[in-house]
């Protein structure tokens, strides 16, 4: 019997490499918002940022080729597009926000944001959500709970509990009473505390709802200790939230570290870390950190033609757009599908929770992968997350429209209706 690809895959790549979906599927091509599979079908992609603008953006992809074509060459020699590209960056963050990492990965960029804060303060105590995910270097994994590091977490990570706002409400106060209990015991196990690194719109914890301003109390604890504020921009960057072109600025809080990767290049693999220069400084003196590949000039190329495309095709205000209208229906769905416990996000970054009981507000795990394999079977990628995996996970590329947002929404209302949503 002939080997299928999903054998050979194993075979070649080794088991336990996660595949989406009961049928996962063999993506050939993709444009826009849409993928195709090797049979031609074609899929409403709304789950991947990593293609930000759009998969096979042509300008993208032209700007890659043009300067492949030209140079491309480690940092160690003078180029301007690199320079060209940290200031535009830079440019559209707060004033203290003055220099930039370039790498080639978000993994690699919060590994160096961890470094720059024991730099900084001379502490490797690391504060982070107990629900989170910021990368699967040996020093980052350390902060995930959901994939463990061999031999347990280390003694310098502090975890404290996700925001739940659907089941607990949005409580500033009790936020940053977890965060110095944290900072409490790093700095009685001789740690002390380097900083907190988060997601400033908690996109793996399901999108909790939380007001501007959330963060400040917490905040303030850590710079009470002399920590460093760390806002992960990978997922919430570049626009996404319509509202706000960083989940930092949504929420209010003014990080000293920002990082950044996937949507960067739209699909390139390039990354970045930005902070002021006195921090930058401080990490330059303690490491000798080369990165061969970031920074790279046909890397710069890609990174600088996605905030082209950002700008010239609007695609912030229409994520603001087509977000509060996805979610204006998706909660007309509420209304008729009592699994629909909560609908929360801003722009394109967009959660549906299911539940087995308003009541209660029992998550609902089980139903939420039921929904997500028949939406693919309907035409519609999307996963699932969040504290229980129990929130429909609706972030498609910024090119996504009306027509596209309905699509997902009247697909969901005649799954929902299908004895499929019952158990």
């Amino acid at each position: 019997m002939s080997e299928t690809l999903s054998q050979r895959r194993t075979r070649l790549l080794g088991p336990n490499v996660r595949l989406f979906y009961d049928q996962p599927l063999h993506l050939v091509r993709g444009e826009g918002t849409w993928v195709w599979d090797a049979e031609g079908r074609r899929y409403l992609d709304c789950y991947n940022n990593v293609p930000h603008v759009g998969h096979a953006h042509p300008r993208v992809t032209e700007a890659i080729a043009r300067q492949a074509g030209q140079l491309n060459t480690h940092t160690r020699y003078l180029h301007a597009g690199i320079l060209d590209y940290v200031e535009r960056l830079v440019g559209t963050m707060g004033p203290e926000i003055t220099s930039a990492i370039m790498v080639c990965t978000g993994s690699e960029a919060n590994d160096v944001a961890l470094r720059m804060a024991q730099a900084v303060t001379g502490k490797t105590g690391i504060i982070a959500t107990d629900h989170t995910y910021h990368g699967n270097t040996s020093a980052v994994s350390q902060l995930s709970t959901t994939m463990p590091p061999i031999g347990g977490h280390g003694a310098h990570v502090a975890h404290v509990p996700a925001p739940d706002s659907y089941r607990h409400g949005a409580d500033p106060a009790a936020f940053a009473a977890e965060v110095g209990a944290a900072c409490a015991r790093l700095t009685a196990a001789g740690h002390g505390v380097s900083g907190l690194i988060l997601d400033p719109f908690f996109v793996n914890e399901g999108f909790p709802e939380l007001p501007p301003g959330f963060l400040d109390q917490a905040a303030a604890v850590v710079r009470a200790h002399g920590g460093l504020i760390i806002a992960d921009e990978v997922q919430p960057g570049f626009g996404r939230i319509g509202s706000h072109f960083w989940g930092h600025q949504r929420i209010g809080l003014a990080p000293d570290i920002v990082t950044m990767g996937k949507p960067m290049g739209n699909g390139h693999p390039v990354a970045a870390v930005a902070t002021s220069f006195e921090i930058m400084q401080a990490f330059r003196t303690a490491f000798r950190y080369f990165n061969t590949f970031g920074g790279n000039p046909v890397s710069c190329a890609a990174a600088m033609a996605v905030l082209d495309v950002l700008a010239d095709e609007d695609l912030q205000a229409r994520a603001l757009v087509t977000g509060a209208h996805l979610r204006a229906r998706l909660r007309g769905l509420a209304q008729r599908h009592a699994m629909i416990g909560d609908v929360r996000g801003s722009g394109l970054a967009n959660g549906v929770e299911l539940v087995s009981a308003h009541a209660t507000k029992a998550p609902d795990r089980a139903l939420a992968d039921r929904i997500v394999n028949a939406m693919r079977d309907e035409g519609i990628l999307m996963g699932a997350n969040g504290i229980h995996y129990n929130v429909l996970k609706i972030r498609p590329p910024m090119p996504f429209g009306l027509a596209e947002a309905d699509l997902v929404v009247d697909t969901l209302d005649r799954i929902l209706a299908q004895s499929l949503a019952r158990p």
